[in-house]
């Protein structure tokens, strides 16, 4: 058995880390030649990129980090996978995978020997080729730190529920100052050592950013460690005063990263055997603080006039110009070349690699076998099991809609609550699937009225709980929702996703909005893995936006923004499914199509307050597969028969609102010939010129014969933002829509004053049908003004009763469904 603290076996993971970092150096610049020393081949302008790209200042450290963690998993057998948060240095997974041959199973024109070597060069930052981040194109990676802020927040949702494996979390110190690292740092909160795995957090404190150092860089070891003291871990730290001293640093790495994972199993097994951890008392999980200079091994000076490597020019390494391309080197610009040559040739290649390309034999056996390389972990490409949740049949938790109870509200309140009435159908999928479903929130899954998961689970939560004001708070629990963060609940949802479970993030809508910015680099990775033949496919990652905009909520016009609907959106189509339920009926059909989709992301508006509900099992069976319907009860043109307008609705208080509207239409003028067209699922009416939406876009005519030929008017009311709707009528090349969605106009108010700020109410829609219908002389002119006068008396009249007695009008509140007059 090989002696892994000997200096025989440092050595070899020295020869390691130099040939991962020579590598990663040298396919910045070079598109050939990447052995020019060890092949006697002098480098060439041909030889170089024409423009390099990519960052260097992170590599070096990175690779040191993967050494040894490689070095762990052969001493202790322990499967672990790699979150690379620093900057943007994606050669710091692409080189180790390449190195330990999980790229070339990905790749197998990537081949280990000079031809494939010098393909992973050309393709590096190369148009044509891979990016210069950690992306899905990289075997072992499922966290591409385009957006610096969630390697925590990703290494903790990856690991809960799979016990026997740690994240290997590299955190960059510029990433350290963001917001949502800095949230991450409380992760270890939720963390149940006995079903869970470990985060292992190093801290790669290199000490600069673009232009800047860092906050922690400057920061002494003995603040640090109250900083981490206080969080609750226990520091360690990898530190050297020579920064070229290499060995000792591998020592002192080995001493230190030994002792974490042996923390760690002590944990585990304190936890598993013994039952500790279970009572409030959070254990002291290990956190390395790695100072690992930026730069490191690099050029260290940028006089190119002085003397060679040593010239008394402004620093490289150790600073922030080591950041991205630290050479001016190129195929138009050879003057730093004998810099680079030299640089290069300090790490030996003739010692690591064979002239042939191959890398040798001591190096090869350094490398884990497997499964065991974090480049070919099943967590990190799909997951162990990555198949679709055990459903049950969502029809058993659905209310009872019949012609008479339509549109009115159910005796029992709650079945009145949209999302109540899905939360039946999650508490028996927690049932179902005990280790494979999470719900996950910012404090707001008890606002969010899934009351029936808590009679099944509890919040999980590792400290202290203080009964009886902690409600449904326990070390285990398939909700995590007690930090205030919609970073973090996204973060843990979107890696819980990436490994092969599957979860849901529920959110007040307004402020989704904080993790815009991280569901488009989502969007980003799934779309890139799909062209990714060796890369599995995911569960979909489900997100809800609740208490919307329509609805007061105690807040005001600050809750208010809908805009989450235009920005998934403007996203390429077969990624993204966009919802928007009417009712508790057709929220759980959406959510069982929801459940069973792959590699999307499944955005959901949903009401939690009681709203009247409208379709029976089998109509929202329709709507949610077919993604809209024309409703029959709701219309009085036949199938087929040419209408004077169309009635549309997609979400559940426009949907109110629609149907009041058409309804007082109705009572007035029963001879005109209306459909009303539900829309559920967004994207279907969307019209993308091509950009990959073959699978549910509809076509031309289609599209036709539910909202007729273009000029037929179209009152459509909408949750969102007006423009997005306008957009797609617009592109759809149809003319005569009159939208009635949300229109950023708001303040202090009553629910129903929100609707009629933003005119989504039944008067003005039935003021804009009317006046239609009398410029198209469908109607009697004179009836037609008298309505359209009694409907702007009736909004004046609400202005009234709400600025002077502070109520909505019950009247317009209390409104009922009743069935169409249909004049022959």
């Amino acid at each position: 058995m090989a002696n892994y603290n000997s200096d025989e076996y440092l050595k070899n993971l020295d020869k390691w880390w130099r040939a991962a970092t020579y590598l990663g150096a040298g396919m910045i610049f070079l598109k050939s030649n990447p052995l020019f020393s060890v092949t006697k081949t002098p480098i060439q302008a041909e030889d170089l990129k024409a423009n390099p790209i990519g960052h260097w200042g992170t590599v070096s450290g990175q690779t040191f980090l993967y050494a040894h963690a490689n070095r762990l998993i052969n001493k202790y057998q322990q499967k672990m996978f790699y979150l690379g948060g620093p900057g943007h240095g994606g050669q710091a997974m692409v080189v180790p995978s390449y190195l330990d041959g999980s790229y070339t199973e990905a790749y197998p024109e990537i081949t280990q020997d000079l031809e494939g070597m010098t393909r992973l060069y050309k393709r590096f930052s190369f148009p044509g080729g891979i990016g210069s981040h950690m992306t899905a194109q990289t075997p072992g990676s499922l966290h591409e730190g385009g957006e610096l802020g969630y390697t925590l927040s990703h290494a903790t949702g990856a690991i809960l529920d799979q016990p026997d494996q740690i994240a290997f979390a590299v955190v960059g110190d510029g990433e350290a100052e963001t917001g949502p690292l800095m949230a991450g740092w409380h992760s270890i909160k939720f963390i149940n050592p006995k079903n869970d795995g470990a985060l292992l957090p190093i801290l790669d404190l290199n000490g600069f950013k673009i232009s800047n150092p860092t906050l922690f860089a400057r920061t002494s070891d003995v603040d640090i460690r109250k900083f981490f003291e206080g969080l609750g871990y226990s520091p360690r730290y990898i530190e050297n005063d020579d920064i070229h001293d290499y060995m000792t640093y591998h020592k002192i790495a080995a001493e230190v990263f030994d002792k974490a994972i042996e923390d760690i199993h002590q944990i585990w097994s304190d936890a598993r055997e013994h039952g500790r951890y279970q009572n409030g008392e959070i254990p002291a999980w290990p956190v390395i603080i790695a100072r690992l200079p930026k730069g490191w091994g690099g050029p260290r000076f940028n006089d190119w006039s002085g003397p060679k490597f040593h010239g008394n020019g402004m620093p490289i390494e150790h600073s922030f110009r080591a950041h991205q391309v630290p050479l001016p080197l190129s195929s138009r610009n050879m003057q730093t070349l004998p810099e680079f040559e030299e640089w290069m040739t300090s790490y030996k290649p003739e010692e690591l690699f064979n002239t042939d390309g191959t890398l040798k034999e001591e190096l090869r056996e350094f490398s884990p076998k497997g499964n065991m390389r974090m480049a070919a972990n099943p967590v990190t490409n799909g997951g162990i099991d990555g198949s679709n949740l055990t459903l049950p049949d969502w029809k058993k938790f659905a209310n009872d809609i019949t012609a008479e109870n339509r549109g009115k509200l159910l005796p029992v309140v709650n079945d009145n609550m949209d999302m109540n009435v899905l939360s039946k159908y999650f508490a028996e999928i927690v049932k179902l699937n005990p280790t494979r479903f999470r719900l996950f929130g910012p404090d707001e899954t008890m606002s969010n009225r899934f009351w029936e998961m808590f009679k099944v689970t509890n919040r999980q939560w590792m400290q202290v709980i203080k009964n009886p004001n902690d409600e449904s708070i326990a070390p285990e629990g398939r909700i995590i929702d007690s930090q205030l963060s919609e970073h973090q609940a996204e973060g843990f949802l979107e890696a819980y996703t990436l490994t092969g479970r599957t979860g849901v993030f529920a959110s007040y809508e307004s402020f989704l909005r904080v993790v815009d910015s991280m569901l488009t680099q989502y969007f980003k990775w799934i779309r890139q893995a799909s062209d990714q033949k060796w890369r599995h496919d995911y569960p979909a990652l489900n997100v809800i936006s609740t208490s919307t905009v329509f609805q007061q909520d105690h807040n005001g016009y600050t809750h208010q923004d809908p805009g989450m609907l235009t920005h998934l959106a403007e996203k390429k189509s077969d990624f993204i499914r966009q919802y928007l339920p009417a009712d508790g009926n057709t929220l759980l059909a959406v959510f069982n199509r929801a459940f069973q989709d792959r590699s999307k992301i499944n955005h959901v508006v949903a009401s939690k307050q009681p709203r009247q509900q409208w379709f029976t099992v089998e109509e929202a069976e329709k709507l949610a597969t077919d993604g809209l319907a024309v409703i029959d009860w709701a219309s009085t043109a036949k199938e087929g028969e040419r209408v004077d307008l169309v009635f549309a609705s997609a979400g559940a208080e426009p949907t109110i609102e629609t149907l009041a509207a058409l309804k007082l239409v109705n009572e007035i003028f029963p001879e005109v010939k209306f459909r009303y067209v539900n829309v559920v699922e967004l994207g279907r009416l969307q019209k993308k010129n091509g950009l990959l939406n073959q699978e549910r876009e509809l076509s031309d005519e289609e599209f036709e014969k539910y909202f007729g030929p273009s000029g037929t008017p179209v009152i459509f009311g909408f949750h969102g933002y007006e423009d997005l709707i306008e957009s797609i009528f617009y592109q759809r090349g149809h003319l005569g829509l009159k939208a009635h969605g949300y229109r950023e106009d708001g303040d202090i108010t009553t629910t129903y004053d929100m609707r009629v700020y933003s005119e989504l109410d039944r008067f003005h829609q039935a003021i804009d049908a009317v006046q239609i219908l009398y410029v198209e002389r469908k109607v009697n002119q004179a009836l037609a003004k008298a309505f359209i006068d009694r409907m702007k008396r009736t909004i004046a009249h609400h202005f009234e009763v709400t600025r002077n007695e502070g109520i909505d009008i019950p009247e317009f509140t209390d409104w009922v469904w009743k069935d169409l007059n249909c004049k022959e």
